[in-house]
C-alpha cells in the first residue's frame, strides 16, 4: 500500500470475489451465475436504451421501482433499487449499525458482511453455525444489534423456514433484521409477505442469480417506507445515479418475461438435485441446498485438492480458505451438459486418489 493510505483502512481485509479468468475457457461453476442468457426482451431493451447514454439515468428509477412494487404487491415507497444487492447491503450496514447496534451474522455466510462492518467501522459479532451447518436463530435472542441473515445461506445453501425468521423478527421489535434473499428463487420460502407486518424487516434481492443479470449489477430492497427512506438518504448522499439506463431498462424487461426466468430457476433446481444425488453416490457429504449451488466435501479428497485438480482440467469450482470449511467446495449449478462433465471429471479425480 502507499504511504498515503489512511490508517482507518490499513488493516482492512477486502472481500475476495470468485475467479473470473481470461487466459482460457473454463466450465465455470464458481460464482453462482446463471447458466442461461437473459431473455430476448432484455437484450432488446438494453440495445434500445444504449441509444440514450448521453443522458443521465433517472435518479429515482421510477419505472423500474414501480414495476417491482407491482410485481411484489407493495407501494413504490417500499422499494429501492441499487447497483447490485451489494450496494444496498452496504447502505444497510451504514444506516442501521453503530456502537450501540452492532452487526450480527453467522460465522459462515456471505463474505462481504464482515467487510462491510469493517469499512463502516461498526462492531460486529459472528455467531457459529451448528455442527450441521445450520444457522441457530435462537443464539440471537437477547443480543443487541442488527441481524443480517442470508436465506438461503451462502455458501451452505441451507434455508430457514419463514415461521422461524418471523419469530426472530417479532422478538426484536427495536432492531432491524435484514434478510438477504439472493438465492430464494431456487426453492426457499420468501419472507416478503411479512414486509407490511413488521416495520423492522428489510428484504434484499438481486437480479444476478435467477434473472441472469450478474453482469448488469442490479439489486433491490423491500421494506417499510421509513426503512427505504433511510437507505435513500444514503443513496442521495453517495451516488444518486446508482442504476444506469441500460440496467434499469433490462430490469423492467425481465419482469415482463418473468415466466422465462421462473422456468429457468426450476430447471436449475432440478439439475441441482440430480447432481447432488450423483455426488452422494460417489461418497460426498452435502448440505441440503435450496440455492443454485451445492456445498460438498469428500472424506478422501480435501477441498483444496479437488478445486486445484478440477481447475487443471478446465472446471472452476469455489474453495474457501476459512478453517472450518476448508474441506468443502461450493459448486455452482450449470447446464445439465456442464454438470455431466463435472461429474465425470470428479469421478476420475476420486479414482486417482483412491477414493
Amino acid at each position: 500500500m502507499s504511504r498515503f493510505f489512511t490508517e482507518r483502512f490499513a488493516a482492512l481485509t477486502p472481500y475476495t470475489p470468485g475467479e473470473q479468468p481470461q487466459e482460457r475457457k473454463y466450465i465455470k461453476l464458481n460464482t453462482n451465475e446463471s447458466p442461461f442468457p437473459p431473455s430476448p426482451g432484455v437484450s432488446a431493451a438494453v440495445a434500445e436504451e444504449a441509444k440514450r447514454l448521453q443522458l443521465y439515468s433517472d435518479p429515482e428509477s421510477r419505472l423500474l421501482t414501480q414495476a417491482l412494487a407491482e410485481r411484489y404487491g407493495l407501494h413504490r415507497e417500499q422499494v429501492l433499487v441499487g447497483n447490485g444487492s451489494d450496494e444496498l447491503l452496504n447502505f444497510a450496514f451504514m444506516a442501521f449499525c453503530d456502537e450501540e447496534h452492532p452487526a450480527l451474522f453467522p460465522d459462515i455466510s456471505y463474505g462481504f458482511y464482515p467487510v462491510y462492518a469493517q469499512v463502516n467501522r461498526v462492531p460486529y459479532r459472528e455467531l457459529p453455525l451448528d455442527e450441521g451447518m445450520n444457522v441457530r436463530l435462537e443464539d440471537y435472542d437477547g443480543l443487541p444489534g442488527t441481524v443480517f441473515l442470508a436465506n438461503p445461506n451462502a455458501p451452505t445453501g441451507i434455508a430457514k423456514k419463514v415461521s422461524e425468521i418471523e419469530n426472530l423478527i417479532r422478538q426484536r421489535p427495536d432492531s432491524v433484521v435484514v434478510v438477504d434473499e439472493a438465492y430464494v428463487d431456487f426453492g426457499a420460502e420468501t419472507v416478503l409477505p411479512l414486509v407490511d407486518r413488521y416495520e423492522n424487516l428489510l428484504v434484499i434481492r438481486t437480479y444476478s442469480k435467477s434473472r441472469s443479470m450478474a453482469g448488469a449489477r442490479l439489486g433491490f430492497a423491500l421494506g417499510s417506507p421509513a426503512l427505504i427512506g433511510d437507505l435513500n438518504t444514503l443513496k442521495y448522499s453517495t451516488n444518486p445515479y446508482n442504476v444506469n439506463r441500460m440496467t434499469s431498462a433490462a430490469g423492467i424487461a425481465a419482469l415482463r418475461e418473468d415466466d422465462y426466468y421462473t422456468a429457468n430457476a426450476r430447471t436449475v433446481a432440478e439439475t441441482r438435485d440430480r447432481t447432488a444425488a450423483a455426488l452422494r453416490d460417489m461418497g460426498f457429504v452435502l448440505t441440503d441446498s435450496k440455492s443454485n449451488f451445492l456445498f460438498a466435501r469428500h472424506p478422501a479428497v480435501d477441498g483444496a485438492t479437488l478445486y486445484r485438480v478440477l481447475k487443471e482440467r478446465g472446471i472452476l469450482i469455489r474453495h474457501f480458505d476459512k478453517a472450518r470449511i476448508a474441506d468443502w467446495v461450493r459448486i455452482t449449478v450449470g447446464t445439465q451438459e456442464q454438470m455431466s462433465v463435472f461429474l465425470q471429471e470428479t469421478e476420475k479425480v476420486l479414482t486417482e486418489y483412491g477414493a
